[in-house]
């Protein structure tokens, strides 16, 4: 079954769900989901309804020309997608391969409806796994000299594969601005949930040192403010006295694996809405 799914955002107003609905009904669509929510702090309404195609009496190349003037009625922020488009994703990674196995993982047994044509990292650590999966392995080794030149060189091998999607699963460097604004809420992030508390490159143990009692995952949409950007899922666990580093950091890499894949799967359904830095997700 093909169906069509609209994501808008509004000022909001009287009659938003019934226009809506309405557009769909009088040509024909049965609403298969309808999820809305309000923010009455900032006067704006969210919804997501997606919709049986089968026996629509539009075709899917004019629903977006058709509800465009309905769109301008009520200043909606908005866009249409179709359940036959299938994303192409790019992986970037450094030396860490948690998150890569998990997603390939996924992938591979059909639970993502995605195409990964190729895995980016600045270290060669990782390439064997690539190789199990038969996807093509591109390393940049990046230093200060050359970073620009290098993300030119990685943004070009993204727009050659037609990439709609970049997730850093691990990956180990800082990326520029010039690099996000390509892939404005395009790019996903993981890391652990210490941040700001316990910056640097060992945070497990400065946690450890502190005594916490709880750990966590974060997965946001890249800014070019540094792990600021709009938080799509998060995730804790809890630790206490009888957890050494090693077990913390075990649980600590379980949580990235299961956040970033809710991200992504929140992405690839075109669940996801970002406003005011911050996300609605729907369910």
């Amino acid at each position: 079954m093909e169906s069509a799914t609209l994501l808008i955002s509004s000022p909001d107003r009287r009659g938003l769900v019934a226009a809506i609905t309405d557009f769909i009904f009088r040509r024909n669509g049965n609403i298969l989901h309808l999820d809305q929510h309000v923010d009455s702090e900032h006067n704006t309404f969210f919804m997501r309804v997606q919709w049986d195609l089968t026996g629509f009496e539009i075709a899917k190349d004019k629903i977006a020309p058709a509800f465009a003037p309905l769109a301008e009625q009520y200043q909606m922020d908005w866009r249409v997608h179709f359940s036959d488009e299938r994303q192409r994703m790019a992986i970037f990674v450094s030396k860490e391969d948690h998150c890569l196995y998990d997603m390939l993982s996924r992938w591979q047994s059909g639970e993502w409806c995605v195409d990964i044509p190729l895995i980016i990292s600045n270290h060669p650590t990782l390439e064997h796994i690539a190789k199990k999966f038969d996807i093509p392995f591109h390393q940049f080794t990046i230093t200060k000299e050359n970073k620009s030149e290098q993300e030119r060189a990685q943004l070009d091998l993204l727009k050659v594969h037609q990439i709609d999607l970049v997730v850093l699963a691990r990956y180990m460097q800082i990326i520029t601005p010039n690099f996000i604004a390509q892939y404005p809420n395009r790019i996903i992030n993981i890391h652990h949930s210490f941040l700001p508390a316990f910056p640097g490159a060992k945070p497990y143990h400065q946690a450890y040192e502190r005594g916490v009692k709880i750990i966590g995952a974060t997965s946001h949409y890249v800014t070019a403010e540094l792990d600021a950007g709009p938080i799509i899922e998060q995730d804790v666990t809890r630790v206490d006295h009888r957890d050494s580093v090693s077990e913390m950091i075990r649980k600590g890499k379980d949580l990235e694996k299961t956040v970033l894949s809710r991200a992504i799967w929140a992405h690839l359904g075109n669940r996801v809405l970002v406003y005011q830095n911050k996300t609605v997700v729907f369910k």
